[in-house]
């Protein structure tokens, strides 16, 4: 059985579909983390960012309300990595949901068919 963790925001759908897909397709969810609450730390995001080969903008929620509201399409090219990460870090309502964290990989958003190669299902 593959073990995963996630962060999720109860109220979003998509998230929602995504934990259901866990659950239907016998996956256990070791530790479901609510990213509003619980915000990832830099370390986790420089973690994540690492093991899943992604840029770090894939870790920003570009169509969340805070996003538009600090108008980060504009100033997220001026920042650094290390900027990035630190106002990633500040809350969770600005970080791309869900995250699904694996023995070997990392993703973000939920794309069925993504998560299914990755859990080899």
């Amino acid at each position: 059985m593959k073990i995963v963790d996630m962060l999720w925001y109860p109220k979003c759908s998509t998230c929602q579909k995504a934990k259901a897909f866990l659950e239907e397709n016998g996956v256990e969810i070791r530790e479901l983390r609510d990213i509003k609450t619980q915000n990832p730390s830099e370390e986790e995001i420089r973690f994540w960012k690492e093991k899943s080969n992604l840029p770090l903008k894939k870790f920003f929620n570009t169509s969340g309300i805070l996003y538009k509201e600090m108008k980060l399409k504009e100033k997220l090219p001026t920042l650094s990595e290390e900027e990035q990460i630190a106002l990633l870090a500040t809350d969770g309502m600005l970080v791309k949901r869900p995250i699904l964290i694996g023995e070997d990989f990392v993703l973000t958003g939920f794309r069925p068919a993504e998560w299914e190669k990755a859990l080899d299902l």
